[in-house]
């Protein structure tokens, strides 16, 4: 086949198709990329509606120096899932208005949201979940019984 023959047809579906690879380049070349903030937030919201809740417990609640300067205020947690134990953190600088820092306590109990088949993708707060508790749980009082009578047990005292 030579160029001599080709058709008019020919000739504009490769300069549409041309037309087209190059439109989607520039498309792929010139388009909004999410920042790293909005693919957590997105992580984080994935986890929420359809992550696994798993118990675990606090480790450390910390301050990390990041390559950029600024400081992430970390959360270190723990859980188990399948026997396996792991141990995770979660940045939740942006999160300080939800996160109360004081009130994280190392060992203190949390809920976690993990996702199914990747459990190490997990999280402990987002912005419109939580998995903090408020403090250890508080048992009622015992109220001593009345004293049982047990004197037909003990024959011959009285």
């Amino acid at each position: 086949m030579t160029f001599l023959n080709t058709n008019t047809w020919e000739t504009a579906s490769g300069l549409a198709l041309i037309a087209a690879m190059g439109a989607i380049a520039l498309w792929l070349l010139f388009r909004k990329r999410p920042t790293a903030e909005e693919l957590e937030r997105g992580r984080r919201q994935f986890l929420v509606q359809s992550g696994r809740l798993v118990d675990g417990m606090f480790l450390d609640i910390f301050e990390v120096e990041a390559e950029d300067g600024r400081t992430l205020t970390m959360l270190l947690f723990k859980y188990r899932v399948g026997g396996v134990d792991y141990e995770c953190s979660q940045d939740i600088t942006d999160m300080r208005g939800i996160v109360d820092t004081a009130q994280v306590r190392a060992g203190f109990p949390c809920t976690i949201r993990s996702q199914p088949g990747n459990p190490q993708n997990s999280i402990v707060v987002a912005e419109e979940w939580s998995g903090l508790r408020v403090g250890l749980p508080v048992l009622p009082a015992y109220d001593d019984p009345e004293p049982v009578d047990l004197n037909h047990l003990r024959p011959g005292r009285g």
